[in-house]
């Protein structure tokens, strides 16, 4: 059964659907429907489990193998974006009757997007400019590209057909 559709269209009587919407009108249209706070719960579940793969497999090649720590940090990557693209296609956004390939490849792209640009630059910063120990760094660079993770796969990778 599909989830509740989660997108928003709210229009003055006789504003033409082809007429662009204002962002912020969408937006707190958007946090009044129950289903997408919903949605919010469920991808922050997979991305807890995500999270706990994420921080395990970054910990086991750090201190286990000795590998660098921004090499560990992409094979971790690897391992937790797998996992979670399973997740949240066939739970968090019920999307299992769209193109795999497609949604996958956004997902990946999302989620590298995410990682390259939020996640890995604090995650340097963290460890190399403040000097903190590198599994805390990490817990708090993941923690840091989960909205930007979360918008682009709500609205990207898993939308909603028109």
């Amino acid at each position: 059964m599909p989830a509740p559709e989660t997108v928003v269209d709210v229009r003055p009587m006789g504003v033409p659907a082809s007429a662009p919407q204002r962002p912020h009108v969408r937006l707190l249209a958007g946090m009044r429907r129950q289903a997408n706070w919903l949605q919010l719960i469920r991808f922050g579940l997979v991305g807890a489990s995500g999270f706990v793969i994420n921080i395990g497999v970054y910990a086991l090649f750090v201190h286990g193998l000795g590998t660098p720590y921004q090499l560990a940090a992409v094979l971790a990557w690897l391992v937790a974006v797998s996992s979670n693209f399973v997740l949240n296609r066939h739970w968090t956004f019920d999307r299992p009757g769209g193109r795999v390939h497609h949604q996958a490849l956004r997902f990946f792209l999302v989620s590298l997007a995410a990682f390259a640009l939020v996640n890995l630059v604090l995650l340097t910063l963290l460890v190399e400019q403040a000097g903190l120990a590198k599994v805390p760094a990490q817990a708090l660079a993941v923690a840091a590209a989960t909205p930007f993770n979360f918008l682009g796969n709500k609205l990207w990778s898993f939308r909603a057909s028109a």
